[in-house]
Formats: structure tokens, C-alpha cells, sequence
């Protein structure tokens, strides 16, 4: 008799810690996740597909102008729920640190004359090394124009000021080697389509979206174009 009471305790517990695990196997994760930005990207659309309240998406990316979401950017997606199943392993669970990390590098084909970044091949026709600054949409960095480019076009991301004798206006570059918060990391086009009066020789200014003292913090810093096609 002492001995079917012990059997039945262990069994009991034994069924306890299987349906323990099967639970947590099973239970939803919560964690935020991060969104690779493609063109055309909105918060509201993409509250419908992560199935996320649209106010509660937009306070997770308080940073990111809803106007102005670009080809590349990491957009926090509050709160998304992952499963792992007992069928499937461990949960991987993508976190925001994780993500960054896990950014590809960007590659070049010298031969070929070929660039790829963000999953995407861009032709160039050749590079230039130039020292880069950048500027905000202040008043006091625009003069009496305000914030347009030289063709009278709203300042936005891939807005880039050049000397015009270098870089021919309309051209079309894949900045690299830049590092800055508000610019999209190793590499994003522009178009040369804006012009400053200190920006001569092998001198870009990129427009970068923020605060003025935000993009104060880019600096000088030494970038390589490649010049596409």
C-alpha cells in the first residue's frame, strides 16, 4: 500500500512537470521585434500586418518622422508575440540588439563594378573619397529659401549638397562609411541636388532629419561614394 502512494506521487509529479513544459513550450513570448523598412513603408500599414495598435507602434518609434520612413530603417515593433512550439526547438526569439547585430555587410565587386547592400545590387560607374558634413532643415543652415534644395524640393533623406565642378547635380550615389543615428547604417543612395557655398572640392553635405544639434553630432567624416549608373 505504501508503496502505490509513492507510485502514485511520482507519477503525479511527473505528469505536473510534463504539462509545466508543454506550457511553457507552448506559451506566447512577448518581446519586441524589429522591422527592416521597405520602400514605401507606413505605420499604419504596418500596424495591420504585425497586428499591433497603431498609437502604441508610433510611441515605440518616437525617433522616426512618420513622413519619412526610408528603405532600411529598423522600426521597433511593440510587443509581438512569438510562439515556440515543442515541435520546433527553443524559441528565437529577435530581439533589437540581436537585429542590429545580424546587419549584412556590405559587398563590393570591384570587377564587376558592383555593390550590394541591404540585399539590393547597384551598379557604379566609379568612387570618390570625400570629407562629408551634414545639415539640418534649421533655418539658420538655409538661408532665406528655407528648407529646399537647390531645385526648390522639400529637404528629405538622401538629400546631399555638392560642388557641382566634382559631382554633376542629379547624380545618383551610394554613400558608405558613414555613422550616424538619424542615417541609415552602412550605406544608402542620394542624389546630389543641393548646393552650399563652403561645399567645394571633394566636399558632400547630407541632409539628415532631426534637430539641429542631433545632427551636429555627424561631424566630419570621411566617406567613400560610389557613383552609380
Amino acid at each position: 500500500m505504501l508503496k502505490q502512494r509513492i507510485w502514485s506521487k511520482v507519477l503525479k509529479s511527473a505528469v505536473a512537470a510534463a504539462s509545466i513544459a508543454m506550457v511553457l513550450q507552448t506559451a506566447p513570448v512577448y518581446a519586441d521585434t524589429v522591422h527592416k523598412a521597405k520602400e514605401g513603408d507606413t505605420f499604419y500599414e504596418l500596424a495591420q500586418k504585425y497586428g499591433v495598435n497603431l498609437v502604441q507602434l508610433m510611441n515605440a518609434n518616437k525617433d522616426v518622422n512618420p513622413t519619412n520612413i526610408y528603405e532600411g530603417m529598423d522600426i521597433t515593433i511593440p510587443g509581438k508575440e512569438l510562439r515556440a512550439l515543442s515541435t520546433a526547438g527553443p524559441a528565437k526569439i529577435e530581439t533589437i540588439e540581436a537585429a542590429k547585430a545580424a546587419v549584412s555587410p556590405l559587398s563590393v565587386i570591384s570587377a564587376e563594378n558592383m555593390v550590394e547592400a541591404w540585399g539590393k545590387t547597384f551598379n557604379y560607374s566609379s568612387t570618390l573619397q570625400v570629407k562629408a558634413s551634414a545639415y539640418s532643415a534649421a533655418e539658420s543652415e538655409n538661408g532665406k529659401w528655407g528648407a529646399v534644395d537647390y531645385f526648390g524640393k522639400p529637404l528629405k533623406l538622401g538629400t546631399i549638397a555638392v560642388d557641382p565642378k566634382v559631382i554633376p547635380m542629379g547624380t545618383k550615389v551610394l554613400v558608405t562609411g558613414h555613422s550616424h543615428s538619424g542615417l541609415p547604417k552602412q550605406a544608402f543612395v542620394a542624389t546630389a541636388s543641393d548646393q552650399g557655398g563652403a561645399i567645394k572640392g571633394r566636399r558632400i553635405d547630407i541632409f539628415i532629419p532631426g534637430s539641429q544639434k542631433a545632427v551636429a553630432h555627424f561631424g566630419y567624416q570621411d566617406v567613400t561614394l560610389y557613383i552609380l549608373n
